[in-house]
């Protein structure tokens, strides 16, 4: 799971390690939160003259070409090149820990033998291996200079070691088809899509490392005047991903779009050997984009204050009853208890629940409640949004897909994988480098008509604690992310993770608690939602599953649920300290 975790999306797509429990064939989908600022569109060019997908052009091409003389040529193959220029900065407590430049380019080849009905890609039933869906792809470093020849070299190796492995596995999976019993779902392996054509030149990438350098080691600084500070750490991504991706359909796609990333961490011990973390993120497309160094020690400070504020906190105790989440902690809500079980390959899948698949023009939320995925959205209420592309990772166009209207499901988002009732993808094909493409979410967006204002909502929520005879409600104000369960040899739960916790009494006083996990399964969750404010929130984040780590947003006003279930958090049997920390006045 991604719980306490730093990840850096300064290689968001490439093959960093998947985290322990996340491979398995009980998948764990989760989320890290982080928070964007504002960016500007890129705009499309006339395509120059490029080496590289000259390169990829000619070698497809020929590989095509010569498999097709083979007893079981492929019908389709794709390349699809990502190229990473990355500059990541890190500090503790005042001083730098890691200062580096790197750039790679990573090769990922699809290549499908068969047809669209049966292919080397279907499913493998029955097995306790991760491939089926978890299918790692080849993917492979490739030479980051513009030699036509060594890059063809790559291609040509790579796609011969593709096509040998997939000569053997399409013969399991017709072994594999003949002993199973038949799939409830019948649709095909894979669809037919438009030939795509565009490209955007390589972005500028801009940024000053020793200015940055001066910049991190002050950020932290400031965590070194309190004792209680057990961990303090910020970090710097600046990144330029520019991604060039060809198939045998047609589609030829180059992209190109930076990325400047900062996150602050720091946690406490509290004295019965609890950690209690705080994250403070910011992210932006623009170079110029992060905030003045004011806005940041500013957060800082306040980050300060809110953990001496949790160390003293009050444990917080098992609870069921009636609770406020704000917008982020709401998006983080519905990312991960409804997000994960709208992508397409889950209605398919037979070792998945399938919560909504027989759910098509049924009601599944409130009435008030609609929801859409639409990755073409780069920012909204000047909030980038992270989730946002220009086309998937198989080379279709990125559109806006309505998932629930007025409570009434209407659609799955889909990749090139079909499933019964939805022949096509909707541009929702997603992957990190090195993993199969699936269904994947984007940018969600949770609409409501049904809407009051922030106070009012804290009124209605004293009115159900004290309807419902309870000592207290509890409002959720900020999360570090979150996961679920969506198979069916598991139970469907999922796991919020807060950070900051209120108690609401009836009088309407709030007190901060610490140590609370929100948990539940979805059908019950679904129904408990009363009511949602006027005020927005905003997760954006890397989520991780089956086809690896991902960006994605979620945006969500405040929810007023009328029954909850929390537990307590995990805690470390860990003492604090013996020893003071070093201070002047300690030497």
């Amino acid at each position: 799971m991604l719980k306490n975790t730093i990840q850096s999306v300064a290689n968001r797509k490439t093959r960093s390690k998947f985290p322990a429990g996340m491979v398995m064939k009980l998948f764990l989908v989760c989320c890290i939160a982080t928070v964007l600022l504002g960016g500007i569109p890129a705009m499309a060019q006339d395509k120059p003259a490029d080496q590289v997908l000259g390169a990829m052009n000619k070698e497809l091409n020929r590989s095509l070409e010569n498999l097709k003389k083979t007893p079981v040529p492929p019908y389709f193959l794709s390349y699809e090149i990502t190229e990473n220029h990355s500059i990541r900065i890190s500090s503790s407590f005042g001083a730098l820990t890691e200062s580096n430049d790197n750039r790679t380019r990573v090769l990922d080849i699809v290549l499908r033998l068969g047809d669209y009905t049966l292919d080397n890609t279907h499913p493998m039933r029955g097995k306790l291996s991760y491939g089926n869906f978890g299918n790692r792809f080849p993917s492979a470093q490739i030479p980051i200079e513009n030699d036509p020849d060594a890059l063809r070299m790559a291609l040509w190796y790579q796609t011969d070691q593709e096509y040998k492995q997939a000569v053997e596995r399409f013969e399991q999976v017709k072994a594999n088809v003949v002993v199973k019993v038949e799939q409830e779902d019948k649709s095909g392996d894979f669809s037919s899509a438009l030939a795509e054509k565009y490209f955007e030149p390589e972005a500028k990438f801009l940024f000053d490392k020793n200015l940055w350098g001066k910049k991190i080691r002050m950020y932290t600084a400031p965590f070194n005047k309190n004792s209680s500070i057990m961990k303090a750490y910020a970090q710097i991504n600046a990144e330029l991903e520019t991604i060039r991706y060809i198939n045998s359909d047609g589609s030829e796609i180059q992209t190109s779009s930076p990325i400047y990333f900062m996150m602050i961490f720091a946690s406490v011990k509290a004295e019965d050997g609890m950690e209690l973390p705080l994250y403070k993120t910011y992210m932006t497309f623009r170079p110029d984009g992060l905030p003045d160094d004011a806005t940041v020690l500013k957060d800082v400070d306040q980050m300060i204050q809110t953990l001496l504020a949790l160390r003293n906190a009050p444990l917080a105790e098992p609870y069921t009853g009636p609770a406020i989440l704000s917008g982020r902690a709401s998006a983080v809500f519905f990312h991960e208890i409804f997000g994960h079980r709208i992508e397409g390959q889950r209605q398919k899948n037979e070792d998945e629940a399938q919560t909504f698949k027989k759910k098509i023009d049924q009601p599944v939320l409130p009435d008030f409640l609609s929801v859409y995925s639409d990755p073409t959205l780069k920012e909204l209420q000047g909030n980038e949004l992270m989730g946002y592309y220009l086309y998937d990772n198989e080379g279709v166009k990125a559109q806006r897909v309505n998932v629930v209207e007025s409570g009434i499901l209407k659609n799955f988002l889909m990749s090139r994988s079909p499933i019964e009732g939805f022949p096509q993808s909707n541009g929702h094909g997603r992957h990190q480098q090195g993993h199969a493409v699936v269904a994947r979410q984007s940018n969600l967006v949770i609409e409501s008509k049904k809407v009051v204002s922030k106070a009012d909502l804290k009124k209605l929520l004293i009115e159900q604690v004290k309807a419902a005879d309870k000592p207290y409600g509890l409002i959720f104000e900020d999360i570090e992310g979150g996961f679920t369960f969506t198979q069916r040899s598991i139970p469907n739960a999922f796991n919020v993770l807060p950070t900051v916790v209120y108690r609401v009494y009836p009088d309407g006083r709030e007190e901060l608690v610490r140590g609370v996990d929100l948990i539940g399964t979805p059908m019950i969750a679904f129904s408990k939602i009363a009511e949602t404010d006027n005020e927005t929130g905003i997760f954006n984040g890397i989520c991780g599953a089956e086809s690896g780590l991902i960006s994605v947003s979620a945006v969500s006003p405040g929810l007023l649920v009328s029954q909850i279930e929390v537990q307590r958090k995990e805690k470390s049997q860990e003492r604090a300290p013996l020893l003071p920390p070093p201070s002047p006045d300690n030497k």
